[in-house]
């Protein structure tokens, strides 16, 4: 289709043609192709609805679904492809029809707007994303959970501040990130919920004078419902954000899983090794493995930050109803899906396939430093003496340790009487990392007994709602 054709699409109303940059710079067809499936499947609910009503007659509608399917088809095997004139990838869609069925593909947008369109094709192809990344947040799950239930009382040291605090079983560490996922995965699904609401037939911005029937596009089409308002219809993008809020969301935790990785996998950590599967090496350093994987995973949430964030100022001044601002939803809202998507099976397979945890590097760990300080002073709690002069009195006795450079484990008996008479040769076991662990047993805690439970009740899950 030339310039010129292209022009005559408009109506009458224009007489010239548009400049050759304006016409690139106005083209939405080099990103919007991604919606034709979707284009497609909904223009056929669109058509069967204007047979069913009376619009066109049943044979014409049956002829615009076949036609229709036909374009599909030819997409597909590459007979078709779409050029710069088509501007976008409603007008490619109709212009093949009409090239197959003369004067009754022209009828197609009887009772439509591009509007009503464009949001029907972006909720159709947000609806199967969702439901596609829902699973891949389950796959990872998945793998975090497979060496959850292998490390049970594996211990590892637990931060806060980055500076050990406590020791903590390494699948209560990993837990916590399937909850995390856990929540993402329910947000998600609120999500869709939002996005499988109709907008065909509102319009441009006001609905249509012919009798159309919404409720019959909506169904064909696998929604729940249809909006109430014309103009809210073609003009609301809160799914598209809401989206890629939750995405960030995901991209947060993925993040911050990534951040544990990298620190776990450098010399000084040791806590992990990685395989050959997920690491490269250095171009002049051949000693190094390098963890890329969760590297990019954590340069990429910045990335899906900004798709949120520019989608938010992109709306924020936008008036009612529809405006052109909008075509700006579609490329961050598809490398949005894109990202979050490799990015969740990035991190899967990196769990799956790419790194082992050292136990033994591990229970080194949590036995060369003070995080046992907590359990001391509740030691001597247990034994009537108030908490607070407890907590005291092992800072003190942390500070003398650490100046004849000791840890607790190692002093005396005597050296614990002389600090308090409350202690007995039974400290020693109370100060254990396994016990400190094995210890912490109330609800939703790092101790074993909770650990077995969470690792049941997960499985049961991950095992059962497949959804």
């Amino acid at each position: 289709m030339t310039t010129e054709q292209n022009s005559a699409q408009w109506s009458q109303r224009f007489e010239g043609t548009l400049h050759p940059m304006i016409e690139a710079f106005n083209a939405s067809i080099g990103f919007d192709i991604a919606l034709i499936e979707y284009d497609i499947t909904g223009s056929q609910a669109h058509a069967k609805m204007l047979g069913k009503v009376g619009i066109i007659s049943e044979a014409e509608a049956k002829q615009l679904v076949a036609g229709l399917e036909q374009v599909r088809q030819d997409y597909q095997s590459g007979t078709i492809t779409p050029t710069l004139a088509d501007e976008d990838v409603h007008f490619f869609v109709e212009r093949q029809l009409t090239v197959k069925l003369g004067d009754l593909g022209k009828k197609l947008h009887t009772a439509r707007s591009r509007n009503d369109q464009v949001g029907t094709d972006t909720r159709l192809y947000l609806r199967d994303q969702i439901t596609q990344i829902k699973q891949l947040v389950r796959n990872c799950q998945r793998a975090l959970f497979t060496h959850a239930e292998q490390h049970v009382e594996t211990l590892i040291p637990g931060y806060t501040h980055l500076q050990r605090a406590q020791p903590i079983s390494l699948a209560h560490h990993l837990l916590a990130y399937i909850d995390m996922l856990e929540r993402d995965w329910q947000r998600l699904g609120e999500v869709y919920n939002r996005t499988n609401i109709c907008p065909l037939g509102a319009g441009a911005l006001a609905g249509t004078t012919f009798p159309i029937d919404r409720h019959y596009s909506a169904e064909l089409l696998g929604f729940d419902n249809i909006y109430t308002n014309s103009l809210d219809a073609v003009s609301d993008r809160d799914f598209a954000i809401e989206f890629l809020s939750a995405s960030s969301l995901i991209m947060t935790h993925l993040s911050r899983l990534s951040e544990e990785v990298i620190l776990w996998a450098s010399q000084e950590f040791g806590f992990v090794s990685l395989t050959d599967a997920c690491a490269t090496g250095s171009s002049i350093m051949p000693q190094k493995k390098n963890p890329d994987v969760p590297e990019l995973v954590r340069g990429k949430t910045g990335r899906m930050f900004g798709h949120l964030q520019g989608m938010l100022v992109m709306m924020k001044g936008v008036p009612l109803a529809y405006n052109k601002d909008f075509q700006e939803d579609k490329e961050a809202l598809f490398d949005g899906v894109n990202t979050v998507k490799v990015c969740l099976e990035a991190i899967a397979i990196l769990f799956e396939f790419g790194l082992v945890f050292k136990p033994v590097r591990l229970a080194e760990a949590v036995a060369e430093d003070f995080s046992n300080a907590t359990d001391v002073a509740d030691y001597l709690a247990a034994k009537g003496v108030p908490f607070r002069e407890a907590y005291n009195l092992v800072g003190k006795v942390v500070r003398t340790s650490l100046a004849v450079g000791k840890l607790l484990k190692d002093l005396t008996l005597e050296e614990w009487k002389a600090l308090h008479p409350a202690f007995e040769t039974d400290i020693y076991g109370a100060i254990a990392p396994a016990q400190v662990v094995a210890a912490r047993n109330s609800y939703g805690g790092t101790g074993f007994e909770q650990v077995r439970s969470a690792v049941e009740r997960t499985k049961a899950r991950l095992e059962t709602d497949l959804s």
